[in-house]
């Protein structure tokens, strides 16, 4: 890929208004000792230290483009929904504090939480001082039916908080949104731009979680814009139907439309695999606890139990089963969530042994 004209594509986000919250670029290596074991160059781009603080992670970078949104409309709330260990919703209350704004949480008690011993993510949403609000899944309750209580509950503190002049910003689950996912196509442009730098050349793979979808959605629209051929793979956090597919056009075209491009992408260019989500959502699986302690034992990196240990089970069964052919080139877009080992056991998994 020519360096030249991957920054040529860079100058569409010089109108666009961002937040500077991240440090960036985010580092990317190969990991040699599991590179050989497994026969082809392994590449993580580092996005689980983006920063602000040491629980970095990728959301930060859609909200440099949220919360410079939000801003610029006067927003002086920022409202937000996730589950109790969300990585999202701590990261945006870590962006908050940075920029001065009013965070509020909506989280569904998917693994109902100790309020006495809090863990992980809702440990640090409490010591960021963001107003949190957690919906228990009671009564044989739905993830669905928590999902329109937080919705509405939200909408009626948005209502209290306009009543006094308060100018609210409310950001659906993960940040994905067309304004979120730009954060994706600019990480895409700067991946490019380093693989070009460290004479990696063109790579064959790019591994990512599918959570929310626009993470997803960002990297397939960086990769048509730079019309690379690139395979991208989402490997799914949780079940998926037919329909995210189409949300992740519809974030992916709807986010090039605002760089004032004509790029599209279609919906054969998404590649899902629910294979690995294992039982849901939060539920760790053997094959994502074996790759956590591969990647911790053979490398000294941390994956976690409900994203990016999954994603990586995916991918290395890609390759032992074949699919990736040896000799190949894969990135693997580390996408943070590390706090996931010190949240509660049901959500760690078997990482122990």
């Amino acid at each position: 890929m020519n360096k030249e004209r991957v920054l040529e594509k860079q100058k569409l986000f010089e109108s666009i208004s961002q937040a500077q919250l991240g440090y960036f670029p985010t580092p990317i290596y190969k990991v040699n000792k599991i590179s050989e074991e497994l026969g082809v160059e392994l590449y993580l781009k580092r996005d689980d230290i983006t920063g602000p603080s040491v629980f970095g992670g990728n959301k930060i970078r859609k909200l440099e483009f949220l919360l410079g949104d939000a801003i610029d409309k006067g927003s002086s709330y920022i409202i937000t929904h996730g589950a109790t260990q969300s990585n999202h919703a701590m990261q945006t209350a870590t962006a908050c504090n940075k920029l001065g704004l009013n965070c509020i949480l909506y989280l569904l008690a998917l693994v109902s939480p100790d309020m006495a011993n809090l863990k992980s993510n809702l440990l640090l949403d409490k010591v960021l001082g963001a107003e949190t609000n957690i919906i228990e899944l009671e009564g044989g309750m739905t993830e669905a039916e928590g999902e329109k209580i937080a919705h509405e509950k939200a909408k009626e503190r948005i209502k209290e908080l306009e009543s006094e002049g308060k100018f609210c910003y409310e950001i659906p689950v993960g940040g994905s949104t067309p304004v979120g996912t730009l954060g994706f196509i600019k990480g895409l442009l700067e991946l490019y731009i380093q693989l070009e730098e460290n004479h990696v050349g063109d790579i064959d793979y790019l591994f990512v979680t599918a959570g929310s979808g626009g993470t997803l959605a960002g990297i397939l629209a960086g990769i048509s814009l730079l019309d690379s051929d690139t395979n991208v793979i989402g490997i799914a956090a949780s079940p998926k139907g037919e329909e995210y597919k189409e949300r992740v056009v519809g974030l992916a075209n709807d986010a090039l439309k605002l760089l004032g491009v004509n790029e599209t992408i279609s919906r054969d260019s998404v590649k899902v695999d629910t294979n690995y989500v294992g039982e849901g959502y939060e539920i760790p699986t053997e094959e994502a606890s074996n790759a956590i302690k591969y990647f911790a034992r053979k490398e000294g990196i941390i994956l976690d139990p409900v994203y990016t240990g999954k994603a990586m089970s995916g991918l290395i069964d890609y390759v032992k089963s074949g699919i990736i052919p040896q000799g190949s080139k894969v990135v693997f877009w580390h996408t943070g969530g590390g706090t996931g080992l010190f949240a509660e056991k049901e959500i760690v998994g078997n990482v122990y042994d």
